[in-house]
């Protein structure tokens, strides 16, 4: 297998640096986020004040935010997600494509007109790109005292890196 599906199609600093106007104009109608050290920080409950409005600004502009979580937590997928108004497929199994194929079912939008933003390579970029759909890494909203966590992270260091090499490139040539 190539190493391409490991490598996102994007790089973000945040979920909040997806505005509206860039969403749109990409054509982008339906936003799969990871939820964990995505949207909130694995010890947060519920949405924050910026995530409620940067989820209302998505509505406003007719684009629908859906979370794709591999959560087993009984409790926090469902109840992040009913305090923030939005669908969600927990037990996604991501890297698999399962989770993502559900929520494109579930909406009715298609893959190309979807984006997956998410915080790790081995699951949300992964399965993202092998379902088809467009990428966005970001960076994990906390690195957490977690040392299995830690060590995850520093084993996509290739693929972060490989992915600013290819935004890099993409820069030189409209130039």
């Amino acid at each position: 297998m190539s190493l391409l599906p490991l490598v996102p199609c994007h790089l973000a600093e945040s979920i909040y640096w997806l505005t509206p106007t860039l969403l749109k104009e990409h054509g982008i109608r339906l936003v799969l986020a990871d939820l964990d050290n995505t949207l909130a920080p694995y010890e947060e409950a519920l949405p924050s004040p910026s995530l409620v409005a940067w989820k209302e600004e998505l509505e406003e502009n007719g684009i629908t935010l859906f979370v794709v979580s591999n959560s087993r937590k009984s409790r926090r997928c469902p109840d992040f997600c009913q305090a923030l108004g939005i669908p969600f497929v927990r037990h996604a199994g991501k890297p698999g494509t399962k989770g993502f194929q559900e929520a494109l079912r579930q909406t009715g939008i298609p893959a190309g007109e979807a984006l997956m933003v998410g915080d790790q390579i081995f699951t949300d970029i992964l399965g993202a790109n092998r379902a088809g759909i467009t990428t966005v890494l970001v960076r994990p909203m906390a690195w957490g005292k977690n040392p299995g966590r830690r060590l995850r992270y520093a084993l996509e260091t290739p693929f972060r890196l490989a992915a600013m090499a290819r935004h890099d490139q993409a820069v030189q040539q409209r130039k």
